[in-house]
């Protein structure tokens, strides 16, 4: 799995979902694409990414999705 295309397509969701003026809503918005829409093996490598090198180079609601609902993501 190639895990910089999944950090760029994770952090263009990001982007999309910054424009909503609620953070919260932003927040959830990311983590409910991320399950809605990618494979198992995508969200595993990607939340596998979180824990080996924390939330570098991911957009800030990517991160904030990654870590407050890692569960709904996982």
């Amino acid at each position: 799995m190639d895990t910089a295309n999944l950090i760029r397509m994770a952090n263009r969701i990001g982007q999309f979902f910054e424009a909503m003026p609620d953070r919260a809503e932003a927040v959830e918005g990311v983590a409910t694409h991320i399950r809605k829409f990618w494979e198992p093996r995508m969200r595993h490598a990607l939340l596998a990414h979180v824990d080996a090198h924390g939330t570098e180079g991911l957009h800030p609601l990517v991160a904030q999705a990654a870590q407050a609902r890692r569960e709904q993501i996982a």
